[in-house]
């Protein structure tokens, strides 16, 4: 998908040289791996196939290490294609510039601002918008949040960047727009349009009133599906590009050669031919999004979580587990899909069977450390509208209430329960917060009732749901007092399939 490796500098021997680069025309929040690997590759073949000022200027939020080293290596780096059979390399040729957001927040809001900006896309995870999860609202109470309201020139999220961005567009040239989320939002587009305005809207009147403005005429949202397995870079890959491709690279990325894009067509103010690198335009973008939101990222959440719990480093390994992939088949098949609006072509059985063989690339190493970090946003996005609509059917989800515990369990462990160093290991903002409840709770159904119950962490429909609180601390107390594959056993027996939605006892609890 990306045009031809460039040749060495002839200056600095066994380094990667710049060839001529696009103008840039876009601006990207979230200079990681995954935006390396994914909307870059196919802008990357986007220009090889048709041209355009599409290059993109890439902003790290507060580390300096990827933009260093990428001034350092003319802009380039390799992505490692990673499979059993081997390995392919290419060098995505479009990034301009690239820099740091939390040492230049005034070169944020211009290169926004900027005429020549017609795409400002972002890739800064769930936890980067800023938002409540029991409600989707802007947080008012972030501290980040009240400072970007208090701090026009100097915005340090990706809402109060684009919003005082947008707002130097409209004092200056008011050229039009676009706002594309590539991250894993419920109708991520309109998600993200609903905090700019929040945002905007808090602004003194006058500016408010200029700023809504310019939004909703000057300004497009599109909704969009992004998947790629993107783990971490490690020196494995820097090793293996310098023996397979002769030059040296601090910042590789290694990928799974499975990739997909699926895109609304809405830009305001044009956007590359990304058709070019594989990016399917649909008006179906949020069929596409449950698919990947809740069949792929909520069953990788619980296997990662199962998997952390029975002491695996990797999701390969998690999944080689044959109980593991049985509660994954299952959630993915009785409790997921059918809270999804399948898109028209789409062979579930044959997705099914590729997400499992995407997972079982033991090359690599996608570890359970990582795709179980930050679940206090990310089970937001995936537990509870299945969940709901089992419960009003009449119906336990078992497998979703055993998601929960198996997360509850990696990140807020009761007291006298080790959950292991792949657990330890995950990050999440709630992990202070829950740590806090799990100290003060004496059983799984303690703490359910004060994470789900009290603190809504999977919305405030489900926390009035009480037998998924009861059933959820149920299995927090098999996980404690028996192990995973114990919760697994009990979340699969036919009994616990067919069981009433209300619970009248309590199974393995100390």
């Amino acid at each position: 998908m990306t045009s031809s490796l460039p040749q060495l500098s002839a200056k600095t021997p066994g380094i990667l040289r710049r060839p001529e680069a696009p103008s840039p025309g876009i601006v990207h929040l979230g200079l990681g791996n995954f935006h390396r690997a994914h909307q870059a590759v196919y802008t990357d073949a986007a220009v090889a196939a048709n041209g355009g000022d599409w290059g993109i200027i890439g902003v790290s939020s507060r580390s300096s290490a990827i933009p260093d080293a990428m001034h350092a290596q003319d802009m380039l780096y390799t992505v490692v294609e990673i499979s059993p059979e081997g390995s392919t390399f290419s060098v995505p040729q479009v990034h301009t510039d690239a820099f740091t957001a939390a040492g230049n927040p005034g070169r944020v809001i211009s290169a926004i601002g900027d005429a020549a900006t017609r795409i400002v896309s972002l890739t800064v995870t769930e936890n980067g918008y800023n938002y409540t999860p029991a409600t989707g609202s802007l947080n008012l109470q972030d501290p980040a949040i009240q400072h970007d309201l208090l701090h026009p020139e100097a915005p340090r999220t990706p809402i109060g960047q684009i919003v005082r961005g947008l707002q130097h567009r409209s004092r200056t040239h008011a050229e039009p727009v676009t706002i594309l989320s590539c991250d894993n939002l419920a109708d991520n587009g309109h998600h993200t349009r609903r905090l700019v305005r929040e945002f905007a809207s808090l602004l003194p009147p006058a500016e408010a009133a200029d700023t809504l403005a310019f939004i909703d005429t000057c300004t497009s949202f599109p909704s969009s599906m992004v998947d790629r397995i993107v783990p971490a870079t490690t020196d494995h890959y820097r090793k293996l590009v310098t023996a397979r491709r002769g030059y040296t690279d601090r910042i590789p990325v290694p990928a799974e050669p499975f990739t997909m894009w699926i895109v609304e067509d809405n830009f305001i103010a044009g956007r590359p031919v990304w058709e070019a690198g594989g990016a399917v335009f649909s008006d179906e973008v949020a069929g596409y999004e449950q698919l990947k939101v809740r069949l792929l990222n909520g069953t990788h959440s619980l296997i990662a979580y199962l998997g952390a719990l029975s002491g695996t480093v990797t999701i390969p390994e998690s999944v080689s587990d044959s109980h593991i992939e049985l509660a994954a088949r299952s959630v993915l098949r009785s409790e997921y899909l059918p809270s999804v609006s399948v898109p028209a072509g789409v062979d579930v059985a044959a997705y099914e069977e590729q997400l499992f063989s995407r997972w079982r690339n033991t090359a690599l190493g996608h570890r359970t450390s990582q795709v179980g970090s930050d679940g206090s946003v990310k089970l937001r996005q995936r537990i509870p509208l299945p969940a709901l609509q089992m419960l009003d059917d009449g119906r336990m989800p078992q497998l979703l209430a055993l998601t929960a515990a198996a997360y509850l369990s990696c990140i807020a462990p009761l007291a006298g329960f080790d959950p292991g160093p792949q657990a330890e290991a995950m990050e999440d903002p709630a992990r202070g917060l829950l740590a806090g409840l799990a100290a003060g709770a004496r059983s799984g159904r303690e703490l359910a009732g004060k994470v789900l119950g009290d603190h809504h962490l999977l919305g405030e429909e489900l926390a009035q749901r009480s037998e998924f609180l009861e059933r959820t601390g149920e299995f927090i107390d098999i996980i404690r007092s028996a192990g995973p594959l114990a919760a697994i056993a009990e979340a699969s027996a036919p009994s616990s399939l067919t069981a009433a939605p209300i619970l009248q006892t309590t199974k393995g609890t100390p």
